[in-house]
């Protein structure tokens, strides 16, 4: 059962603040069969709301990860940028920290073995965490050991048990999903070896914030963190932040180093980037409500803007097609109120999306194929973050005249 949130994820403090009420919505991954199409579709409250005691932005819904995560429809290796990401960032770690076969490294929410494959191939051992079961047996017939479980103290205390204590452990893109993050937190410093690091990326609050990136929220995003956030729930478990990166990927993300504090081999100093971002936040009002109260109305600005231009482009007899049947997609669709009466398809790169449609909008969903047969004169990228690989990849369709809408993080048509 879904359960409404009663104080923060993090400081379990109460009068969290309302930013921005997105009503109720399917949940975004939840693709749907034909034969499902007919039946009614669960939806459920989407609120951001804000916590003035530790600063941590997140939403006020739980819905339990078992519905969400335990067959998931996201695979990271259809994303030739999230592979290039995952080389680069493994080659990194086994040059600075000399990793070899007597290493270990873990990822949490490993999905299909998109990372950990690299460092298989340095002949490092590797574990992955993955809970959706469908994807963990996609990485294990890879040859790349994964167990199917949702990662927290329990989890971190087995594997503990059975001798297993990480060098590095990897968590990309998956605080953000984790509803006990003081377990969450808690299991990692347990699995980390005393001079091991933790490399977590998730999105950064205020790219979020700064950018209108309202459709990175959705029921699977249960936070959104700032580095003064972060610093505060790793500290409150006896770790600390060593080092912090900004990235640009999935529209602006935090990669941040983590240690445990005060053990011999590592610093317990932070590095003069933490200080820095540390200080550049209290200076953007990271602890104030003020930075935060305009945002509603930022997304209204945006909701107006695509609509019209929709509606717009759709009056003339254009056709408009839809890239990417992303989870950030679908709360924008939804809350936008656009789907069959302007939309005519969807085609996703995803093969296990492929056939379905779309949560709410029961939109179909092909394959990229789909825009060379038929040709709509303008195709709505939902995966807007991937842009640039988008249009590289589509660069025949758009050369016989096909255009690209991209929505965020102001509408533009290329």
């Amino acid at each position: 059962m879904n359960q409404p949130l009663p104080a923060c994820r993090s400081c379990n403090s109460t009068g969290l603040i309302s930013i921005l009420n997105l009503g109720r919505t399917p949940l975004a991954n939840g693709l749907l069969t034909a034969e499902k199409l007919s039946a009614e579709e669960a939806t459920y409250p989407l609120e951001l709301v804000f916590c003035k005691h530790c600063t941590l932005i997140q939403i006020t819904e739980t819905v339990p990860p078992e519905q969400l995560f335990s067959e998931y429809f996201y695979r990271s290796s259809f994303s030739d940028t999230m592979l290039r990401h995952a080389r680069e960032l493994s080659a990194k770690l086994v040059a600075e920290r000399g990793l070899d076969r007597d290493s270990l490294v873990i990822e949490v929410a490993s999905n299909d073995g998109y990372l950990l494959q690299y460092y298989q191939a340095e002949n490092v051992v590797v574990l992955g965490i993955e809970p959706a079961q469908n994807i963990a047996r996609i990485a294990q017939e890879k040859g790349i050991p994964t167990i199917s479980e949702f990662f927290g103290a329990e989890t971190a205390a087995k594997l503990r048990a059975e001798g297993k204590r990480a060098d590095v452990i990897h968590a990309n893109n998956v605080l953000a999903h984790v509803a006990d993050l003081n377990g969450f937190i808690s299991g990692l410093g347990m699995l980390l070896k005393d001079n091991g690091v933790a490399v977590i990326e998730a999105p950064y609050v205020k790219d979020l914030i700064d950018r209108s990136e309202f459709d990175t929220i959705y029921h699977e995003h249960l936070c959104y963190f700032s580095l003064t956030a972060l610093n505060t729930l790793f500290a409150r478990h006896g770790m600390v932040i060593q080092d912090v990166e900004r990235l640009e990927i999935h529209g602006g993300t935090l990669r941040i180093y983590v240690g445990k504090d005060g053990h011999a081999s590592n610093s317990a100093t932070q590095s003069a980037a933490v200080e820095q971002l540390l200080q550049e936040e209290s200076e953007w009002g990271v602890g104030g409500w003020e930075f935060y109260s305009g945002f509603g109305a930022k997304v209204e600005f945006l909701r107006s803007e695509l609509v019209s231009l929709l509606r717009r482009l759709k009056g003339d007899a254009n056709r408009i097609a839809v890239y990417g049947a992303s989870a950030k997609g679908s709360t924008l669709l939804n809350y936008f109120g656009v789907g069959r009466e302007t939309l005519d398809f969807v085609v996703d790169r995803s093969i296990i999306k492929q056939g379905h449609y779309t949560p709410g909008t029961h939109l179909p969903i092909y394959s990229p194929e789909k825009l060379l047969e038929a040709m709509p004169q303008y195709t709505l990228l939902l995966t807007w973050n991937f842009a640039a690989e988008v249009l590289e990849q589509q660069a025949e369709y758009r050369r016989r005249g096909g255009k690209f809408i991209i929505p965020v993080p102001q509408v533009r048509i290329v």
